[in-house]
């Protein structure tokens, strides 16, 4: 009979951690917990993980490596960028300038995010949202998943998804079964509610930062960060803010078109060319058309808590 493996995939968010309280505390099941680094977490979701460890156990922590992706792509700029942009209407000494600005920025930098946009030449986006499949998807299938089956293991990949999270998530089912692979989503009926109440049940605190006044926890920012959390992003951590703003040059640099954005205008006019005019944006109400005073203040008086799920009470 085959070993079978629970893998757990754990992000430092309340969900993936309510799913391992609840293997571990309640249902005591052995599980491999997995964490698929981005290097574009805060920090303290990073020492989260960490206090994760000390109060459930070890994590495996994988990442992606694009240095070979990155290599084909110096080559492909290298031999086929400057016949493209003269045949495109520019001058050769011009093309020239552009390429040799790719060829600066093309080398791994060994933090994933930053390099799989280096490699494609652009960020991910709501409408091309590649940053799951390279970033996470994929790590995880080649560096826990294949050496499992290659041994033999039966796997039962964890999910801690919530129906109520999105229409997509609550048409998934609790379960999956295959042959030699199935999927089990544990929290799929679960509430919000009923993911805290399982941290504070078992007195394991959750991210620090759902107290700082953020709705998720993951990429910092991540592409589907809506208009609030932004705002709470900027003023809480301008340091990420600042992060982004240098990685839009650089991912500029390497895009044919020398320019980069991290995120798209909600008006879809490209009424702004960085992060920075976003978190302008993230000021304002009537569509941006005016500046919110109530949000300007707020955005200099910084409290000390704030959480979309009541946790300051």
């Amino acid at each position: 009979m085959n070993k079978t493996v629970n893998v757990l995939s754990v992000s430092g968010g309340k969900d993936s951690a309510a799913m391992w309280i609840y293997a571990t505390k309640e249902l005591g099941v052995e599980v491999l917990p997995v964490f698929a680094d981005t290097g574009h977490e805060h920090q303290l979701t990073y020492e989260y993980l960490n206090y994760l460890e000390q109060q459930l156990g070890p994590i495996k922590r994988v990442k992606a490596d694009f240095t070979k992706r990155i290599a084909k792509r110096r080559q492909y700029v290298q031999e086929h960028w400057p016949e493209k942009l003269v045949s495109s209407g520019m001058s050769e000494s011009n093309a020239r300038e552009v390429v040799q600005r790719a060829l600066a920025v093309l080398h791994p930098t060994g933090i994933p995010f930053l390099d799989l946009c280096l490699w494609k030449g652009r960020f991910p986006s709501t409408k091309a949202r590649f940053c799951t499949q390279f970033l996470k998807v994929e790590v995880i299938q080649e560096q826990v998943y294949e050496p499992l089956l290659i041994e033999g293991c039966d796997i039962i990949s964890w999910q801690g998804v919530r129906a109520e999270e999105s229409l997509a998530r609550a048409n998934l089912p609790e379960r999956e079964d295959g042959e030699g692979f199935s999927v089990y989503r544990p929290l799929i009926s679960w509430t919000a509610e009923e993911v805290f109440e399982m941290h504070r049940r078992h007195r394991i605190e959750p991210n620090p930062l759902y107290k700082l006044g953020m709705g998720r926890v993951g990429c910092m920012p991540c592409i589907n960060c809506n208009k609030g959390e932004l705002f709470e992003i900027a003023r809480r951590f301008p340091k990420e803010i600042a992060r982004v703003a240098e990685w839009e040059q650089l991912v500029g640099m390497a895009a044919k078109r020398g320019a980069a954005t991290f995120f798209f205008s909600p008006d879809g006019a490209g009424s702004w060319s960085n992060i920075h005019g976003v978190v302008e944006w993230s000021k304002t109400t009537h569509g941006g058309r005016q500046l919110d005073l109530v949000k300007a203040i707020e955005f200099e008086d910084v409290p000390a808590c704030s959480s979309a799920y009541g946790l300051c009470e």
